[in-house]
């Protein structure tokens, strides 16, 4: 059911720092900044040969980010994301299995301006995945 690995989005207390840290040091190329308020993040993608990584910065303090960096200050491994062909039909061959969808279990546009889904960290050894479709 799921197709390559997409991108790991990582939480950062520094967006700017971040970026920096990436590009300079690591010599990397990114993406503009991108403000998600549906979201509650702004991102930055850091582009790799054969994948992405996603900074994630929070966008307000009601945002889930926040909150995650309020657990973890210096930030860390937010979620994975895999593609996967068909966001419905992924999602009703995993609720079926027992797998929990977070939020309302809908498909919502994400960064990449596609369909999205989250699947509950404590389903999947305590890793957050983000489907994507591809």
């Amino acid at each position: 059911m799921i197709g390559r690995l997409n991108h790991v989005a990582i939480a950062v207390p520094d967006l700017d720092a971040a970026c920096s840290l990436y590009r300079e040091v690591l010599g990397a190329t990114l993406s503009e900044p991108a403000a998600l308020p549906e979201h509650g993040v702004t991102t930055v993608f850091v582009n790799l040969p054969n994948t992405k990584i996603e900074l994630l910065h929070p966008l307000g303090d009601d945002s889930p980010i926040a909150a995650f960096l309020k657990r973890y200050p210096e930030g860390g491994m937010h979620h994975i994301c895999y593609e996967v062909d068909d966001i419905v039909a992924a999602r009703d061959r995993l609720v079926a299995a027992g797998a929990r969808i977070l939020s309302d279990g809908e498909p919502r546009i994400g960064a990449h301006g596609k369909p999205v889904l989250f699947l509950h960290p404590k389903d999947f050894a305590g890793t957050l995945i983000e489907l994507e479709q591809a």
